[in-house]
């Protein structure tokens, strides 16, 4: 007796109009899909030229790309492959930790391009491709905002703070008090300021009565605009 798993069972299986592509189809395929990978290993090369550049995390990008187009014509041919392959990807656990931001974008590319290509959707790489690579170094093109500095000021006399104030606003266009403490009578003070040159700055807070020492740090936390 026939019953209604079976009928499922049977329906999906036939449904699934899977076929085996041919050898040259995979070539050409696989083809499009290592030249468009390279093209990313020469553009991760040349956006990362001023900072940290790891040699093998691009040659992992060029051969994802690959293994991912394969593993998407695999998946087509056979629905039996294709549950296979989600239970095997599922056990897999990835740990390695990504330092910049800016390589999850070339991972989820040359992934991306893995995918497309092994769609037969060579165009839609190309076009993509090229996108992406417009996109980074447009915006790369953008200056960043000054990040603000730290105006660290040890002072003799607890009630100095207003005159440092005071001279800071002078010479900086924005002065926003960080951290404030006394002790034993002596003012600490943190100040964030927006200055182009902060030489004429220290000297005018050194310059007042009292004044301990006084430093002028960078720091490279958030950017405020």
């Amino acid at each position: 007796m026939t019953t209604f798993n079976d009928i499922f069972r049977k329906s999906f299986v036939e449904g699934f109009n899977g076929s085996v592509p041919d050898l040259e189809s995979i070539i050409v395929t696989m083809a499009i899909t290592l030249a468009i990978s390279v093209y990313i290993f020469f553009v991760y090369r040349i956006y990362t030229r001023k900072a940290f550049y790891s040699k093998g995390f691009n040659i992992s990008l060029c051969l994802l790309a690959v293994l991912t187009s394969a593993i998407i014509i695999s998946v087509q041919s056979s629905i039996v492959i294709s549950l296979g392959m989600v239970g095997a990807l599922s056990i897999v656990r990835f740990r390695t930790a990504i330092k910049d931001p800016l390589d999850l974008i070339f991972l989820f590319w040359a992934i991306g391009i893995g995918i497309i290509c092994g769609a037969g959707l060579g165009q839609m790489a190309v076009v993509t491709s090229l996108i992406v690579t417009a996109g980074l170094f447009i915006l790369n093109i953008i200056p960043d905002a000054k990040a603000p500095m730290l105006l660290v000021v040890n002072s003799a006399d607890a009630n100095n703070e207003s005159e440092i104030t005071a001279v800071a606003k002078k010479y900086a266009s924005a002065c926003k008090v960080k951290s404030r403490s006394i002790v034993s009578g002596k003012l600490d003070v943190i100040m964030e300021v927006r200055i182009k040159d902060g030489e004429e700055l220290v000297r005018q807070v050194n310059s007042l009565d009292n004044i301990i020492s006084v430093s002028l740090l960078s720091h490279d936390g958030e950017v405020t605009f």
